[in-house]
């Protein structure tokens, strides 16, 4: 699904305009990223959760050449889904 197919069923779901729908989208990923980028979690209780996991420097090989170099410490983003989420998947 891509965003626009996102911002139509959040449009149809709601029944709201589609500009309303994808302001609101928008509005939604920013906050998450906001949260993310200040170090907090974001909970949507049976959706799931948005964290942040830090990676150490590490070295790696590039694999055309086989030449050993440095990976730069990072934050990645994570979410782990929520009760909710996983049983509507399994059904």
């Amino acid at each position: 699904m891509t965003k626009t197919e996102l911002v139509d069923r959040i449009a149809a779901k709601a029944g709201i305009p589609k500009t309303t729908a994808e302001k609101a989208l928008n509005a939604f990923t920013s906050s998450v990223s906001d949260a993310l980028k200040k170090g907090d979690k974001v909970t949507l209780v049976g959706f799931g959760t948005f964290s942040t996991a830090k990676r150490a420097a590490r070295k790696g090989r590039n694999p055309q050449t086989g030449k050993e170099i440095k990976i730069k410490a990072s934050t990645a983003p994570k979410f782990k889904a929520g009760k909710s989420l996983k049983d509507a998947v399994n059904k």
